[in-house]
């Protein structure tokens, strides 16, 4: 392949504005997803733990089950439909303000569940006011990963791209690690009767913080160069939608393939969840200790991450995402056998490989390698649509897990432990067939003729940026 050069003073090089534009950029990247998921990961906690038992009739909890799962899922059919709603609006009026967007609907449909009656109180309509607050919730996270991977990518230096965005996700794993961690102390200090009756809506409750703090956050950051560059130019696309369909409908179809790989956090936080604490399964982790399971394996999330988007700008994007596809499909099988054996430290430990670690070789990478896949033009538009066609399919699984491997049922693990090692094999081979991009410049991302950076003269460019951020710190 043709390769080019490029000079430390290039378009991609960094100045001292443009490092204080990154890191802000970043943090606010960070601290917004982390709020946003907070509160989606909550409904996703108590979906597994207690919401067949509050809105859900109790005659039949194989039934409550799934129907309390199926909810779950209910929110991730939004997410298309908030896709183009957002990623046009993202392409159009700019990455900041449909960031705003989506911090102010999650945080008011998340305090609204935390307000909600229960099945006992108003029968049906309990069920059907909580799957119209998850509609909501999932239109409004649709836009989320895509506007801030696309802001800080935006922002981040040439050949640190990958470092950059992977604090999108790592501020996703803290939003899980709060809203894990949040039940915790309710858990395990309230009576049961308490905390079914009215503890569990504290954390919903709580949402309140994101509305205030995600609006104080983000509106002090500035739009992105690549945006504003566009905007002053008066080349904004009217329909960033129809041009991503146009030139980029390939690389839609294999990030929506990629984004398949929800079915690792789907079997770790969900039928995980449900399969290991529910009655009706007979397996009998408590709700307190079951909980610690993801709150461990996201800290090591946590400190994975960077290490992982940081060595993606050394080697590429594609060889982390297929060893992390395939290797956390392959342990997921030792994670549910855990379960399905009554091995709370095992299962521990299956989580921190699985969750904590392997799968992040994809899940750190995404932020960087799906936008750097499309063009600025309709960046946030394609990779929107795309994520959230994939993560759609993965979010009916819980509800077919409970199906086909309902309480009773034999060889659990293995049933689900294929299902998701398929799914997991169909992302790697995904990213696989996808073009490297990460010593693509900005300005050709996304475009059939870019020509990548010779890899000396990157590798050059890129210990250099390290070494005027690491100067920049000292100074600083």
């Amino acid at each position: 392949m043709e390769t080019k050069t490029l000079s430390a003073g290039g378009p991609d090089a960094p100045d001292d504005h443009h490092r204080k534009q990154t890191r802000k950029a970043t943090a606010s990247g960070w601290i917004g997803s982390a709020l946003e998921y907070y509160d989606f990961f909550i409904y996703a906690q108590a979906a597994a733990l207690i919401f067949p038992q509050l809105f859900f009739p109790s005659g039949n909890p194989k039934i409550a089950i799934v129907a309390s799962l199926a909810t779950y899922g209910v929110g991730y059919v939004a997410r298309p439909i908030g896709a183009f709603v957002l990623g046009h609006w993202g392409d159009t009026h700019g990455r900041k303000t449909v960031l705003l967007i989506c911090m102010f609907m999650m945080g008011a449909s998340t305090m609204a569940v935390g307000l909600l009656p229960t099945y006992h109180q108003i029968g049906m309509a309990a069920p059907a006011l909580l799957v119209v607050l998850r509609l909501i919730q999932g239109f409004a996270v649709a836009g989320e990963i895509s506007g801030a991977s696309s802001m800080i990518l935006e922002h981040a230096p040439f050949g640190r791209r990958g470092y950059y965005a992977s604090f999108t996700l790592q501020g996703v794993q803290a939003g899980q690690i709060m809203a894990a961690a949040v039940f915790l102390p309710l858990a395990y200090f309230m009576p049961d009767d308490a905390f079914n009756s009215w503890g569990w809506r504290i954390p919903f409750l709580m949402s309140a913080g994101v509305l205030f703090a995600g609006y104080i956050i983000r509106r002090e950051v500035d739009e992105t160069p690549a945006f504003a560059k566009e905007a002053d130019a008066s080349a904004v696309p009217k329909s960033p939608i129809k041009e991503a369909f146009k030139y980029s409908w390939k690389d839609m179809l294999r990030v929506v393939c990629m984004a398949l790989m929800n079915v690792i956090p789907v079997v770790t936080t969900i039928f995980g969840a449900a399969y290991a604490v529910q009655p009706s399964y007979g397996i009998g982790f408590s709700k307190s200790v079951y909980l610690w399971i993801p709150v461990v394996g996201n800290i090591v999330a946590v400190l994975v991450i960077p290490y992982v988007g940081d060595l993606s700008d050394r080697i590429g994007r594609k060889i982390p995402v297929a060893v992390g596809a395939i290797g956390s499909g392959l342990l997921s099988f030792g994670y549910l056998w855990a379960i399905s054996i009554h091995s709370v430290p095992i299962a521990f430990v299956m989580s921190l490989l699985m969750w904590g670690v392997v799968y992040q070789g994809y899940n750190a990478i995404f932020p960087s390698f799906y936008p750097e896949l499309f063009p600025t033009r309709s960046r946030v538009s394609a990779m929107a649509i795309a994520q959230n066609v994939g993560t759609l399919i993965t979010a009916l699984l819980p509800a077919l897990f409970a199906t086909v491997a309902p309480p009773g049922s034999n060889n659990i693990p293995m049933t689900v432990g294929s299902i998701a090692l398929a799914v997991t094999v169909i992302a790697a081979l995904a990213a696989w067939s996808a073009r490297e991009t990460y010593r693509i410049p900005m300005s050709q991302l996304g475009e059939p003729d870019a020509v990548p950076i010779e890899k000396s003269e990157y590798d050059r460019l890129r210990a250099q940026t390290v070494a005027d951020e690491k100067l920049a710190k000292v100074s600083a």
